[in-house]
């Protein structure tokens, strides 16, 4: 089964312009390294009826939405190898010394995780 890497990250609405041109620049290099699959998904309905709601958890601002983002890899391993090539990119360390990010990383929750149930 496949391995995913996912992220919660609060973002301000402002910033969401910087946001996505990073994520589509980051998202080809994934791509291009070897992952299977990725997404950013920004938030649309986190008021659900049950639960611990998104915006409580991530403590969100006025002005600000949550993104869930995951990428896909064949298995951790193959993981660990796309991360280590995305990382050494120079398209990526050029950009993060360039660019500020438009968000507070600190506030980012991630996570991997071992495919359990797929259909």
């Amino acid at each position: 089964m496949n391995y995913v890497d996912g992220y919660v990250t609060p973002v301000p609405k402002k910033n969401l312009s910087a946001y996505r041109q990073i994520a589509q620049i980051v998202g080809k290099i994934f791509r291009e390294h070897g992952a299977l699959e990725y997404r950013e998904c920004v938030g649309e309905d986190l008021k659900s009826g049950w639960g611990v709601k998104f915006p409580k958890l991530l403590k969100t601002k006025s002005g600000e939405t949550i993104f869930f983002s995951y990428i896909v890899f064949k298995s951790r391993a193959h993981r660990d190898r796309v991360n280590a090539k995305v990382m050494k990119d120079k398209r990526v360390t050029q950009m993060m010394k360039e660019r500020a990010m438009p968000f507070d990383c600190y506030r980012m929750v991630y996570g991997g995780f071992k495919v359990f149930v797929e259909f």
